[in-house]
Parts: C-alpha cells; sequence; structure tokens
C-alpha cells in the first residue's frame, strides 16, 4: 500500500512522537518552517507536539492522539516527525492500525522513528518513509541533497538513484553482488527493539538499511558489532537479500576496513551483496527511501548502482 505523493500546496502536519517540538532549537525551527514554506508547502503543528515532561517527550496518549489525528484529518497530505529521541516505541502497541489502513498518507523520519515506521509498515502493509525529520531542513549543511531525495521519494513518482553526495565522494563494496528486495530497517539498535514483538517486520526478501548513531562513545564499534550480531540471529533472516550500511560520523571510527572486519566474521552474511557509506543516518546531508518500497542492489568491485524502484 502506497499513499498519494505530495504535491506542491499540500498540508504537512508535523508531529512529536519521540521527543518534544519543543526540544528543537528557535533557529533550526525558524529555518525550516521557512525552508519548506518556501517550497511552496503549508505547515501545520500537532496539538500536543510542544508538550514536554521530564524525559524531554510527552504523555502516551497526548503522542497517539496526535497521530491519529494526524491520519484522519484530511487536509493533511504528509506527516513528518519533528525530531528523533527515544521512546516512540511506548507508544506502539496504543496505535489504532485501523485508522493508518483506512487512511493511508506518506509518514517520514529516521533514528527513534525507525521503530515506528517499521512497526507501521509491518501492522498495516503501508510503506512510510526513512528521512529528514521537520527540523532536519533547519540544518544548512547540502540541505538541497537532502531535499532532493526528500522529492525523489515523496513527490515524484519515477525510479531513482541514490548517489553519493559531496561528504560521502562514493560508496564502497564490502561484498559484491546484486539483488532486489524490499527495504526494511534504518536505526539498528533502534530496529533491534522491534525484535519478537508484533511490530517487527519480516525480514524474508528484504534489503536492510542499516545505520546507527554514536551514543556509546569509545564502545561503539562494539556496540554495533553485538546489535548486528542480534538481529542476523533472528529467525528469517537467512532470506535476506543484501544489507546497505549508511554513513557513520567520524567519533564512530566506522571506516571500510572495519565495517569488513565484522562482517567477515558473520556466517549469516555470506553470499549476499553489501555496501557502505551510503548517505543516510545520523550525518548530513541523507537521502529518503520507502520502507516496504523496492529497491535494486548492483555492487561490482568499487561500482555501485543502488536503484529505488517502488516508492
Amino acid at each position: 500500500m502506497i499513499a498519494n505523493k505530495l504535491s506542491i500546496g499540500d498540508e504537512i502536519r508535523v508531529i512529536a512522537p519521540s521527543r518534544s517540538l519543543s526540544v528543537v532549537r528557535q533557529k533550526v525551527f525558524d529555518k525550516a518552517l521557512k525552508f519548506l514554506g518556501d517550497k511552496g508547502f503549508v505547515i501545520t503543528f500537532s496539538e500536543n507536539s510542544r508538550e514536554i515532561d521530564k524525559m524531554n517527550s510527552s504523555s502516551i496518549q497526548s503522542r497517539v492522539e496526535d497521530l491519529h489525528n494526524a491520519f484522519l484529518d484530511k487536509n493533511v497530505k504528509a506527516i513528518l516527525t519533528c525530531i528523533g529521541g527515544f521512546n516512540v516505541n511506548q507508544i506502539l502497541e496504543y496505535i489504532d492500525y485501523s485508522i493508518i489502513t483506512n487512511n493511508p498518507k506518506i509518514i517520514c523520519g529516521f533514528s527513534d522513528i525507525t521503530a515506528l515506521i517499521n512497526a507501521i509498515f509491518a501492522k498495516t502493509g503501508l510503506v512510510t518513509y526513512h528521512g529528514t525529520h521537520f527540523s532536519s531542513f533547519g540544518f544548512e549543511k547540502d540541505i538541497e541533497y537532502t531535499n532532493q531525495y526528500f522529492e525523489a521519494c515523496l513527490i515524484e513518482e519515477k525510479p531513482y538513484f541514490i548517489k553519493p553526495s559531496k561528504l560521502t565522494k562514493q560508496y564502497h563494496v564490502i561484498q559484491k553482488g546484486l539483488c532486489k528486495g524490499e527495504i526494511v530497517g534504518g536505526n539498528l539498535c533502534t530496529l533491534n527493539l522491534l525484535q519478537g514483538t508484533e511490530f517487527m517486520p519480516k525480514l524474508k526478501n528484504k534489503v536492510l538499511f542499516i545505520e546507527d548513531d554514536n551514543i556509546m562513545g569509545n564502545y561503539f564499534t562494539f556496540e554495533f558489532e553485538r546489535n548486528l550480531q542480534s538481529l542476523i540471529q533472528i529467525t528469517g533472516f537467512k532470506d535476506v537479500k543484501g544489507i546497505v550500511f549508511g554513513s557513520f560520523n567520524d567519533s564512530c571510527k566506522m571506516d571500510v576496513e572495519t565495517i569488513k572486519r565484522i562482517v567477515v566474521t558473520k556466517k549469516q552474511l555470506k553470499n549476499i551483496p553489501i555496501i557502505f557509506n551510503v548517505d543516510f543516518g545520523h550525518v548530513l546531508p541523507f537521502a529518503t527511501f520507502p520502507i516496504g518500497g523496492t529497491v535494486r542492489l548492483k555492487a561490482k568491485d568499487n561500482n555501485v548502482c543502488l536503484e529505488v524502484l517502488k516508492h
């Protein structure tokens, strides 16, 4: 199930299912609002988006209410999360997924929102989107690259290629091969929160897109490796078609050789194409891609072709 695409002039609702909109700096808020307004969109904010508690979030009831209302509002054509956080998985069991099924529309975000967009896909079959938050448009670092893929995925109908930004310069082949499948994934440690629940997507014929943020300091590579190990040990992983690793900030110390060292120790990763350093994750700029959409991956030496076919 794919929602209708955005058109210039459409209303985009900003919600706060994780951290509150109140934590977004005013300068970033103003720039994001101006950027999207200048593109021709009408931006509205959910009633409880600025509610804030001691966890920099809001009540489960408020967050679920705002999500339901955004899907029910006929004027709203797309939903953007304002920012990530740590607790969106609290709301998953309280969502009325029939509201989403009966009112399909675009919903987009990343980081902690990984749990929400993968859960919605698993429960309803609606293609959701791993991509920019509202607040991401408030940062100027190669913002046109970020917006290019936001539009390619959420406005345009045709297939598109995800090509390296000026920052990443090139994608790296970890293992050669060719595959095609549906995308699931996003933030690795957040995706793993769904394991063993009704909210975890099935992995058969999937291409995993994986990134992570450094909240472990010098222990990041150890934490990343064990989180990856946990994911590849779940039932159904043997039917995964390929893996696309995102970009990591410098503090993560995740270079090509580190990824290769991690991959070579995983028997479950043998004989599938794997690439590294694609523009998504906690490093700007980044590309938007569909959770549940179809991607084709070709990895040959250092020649990578990453094409989103259905979104």
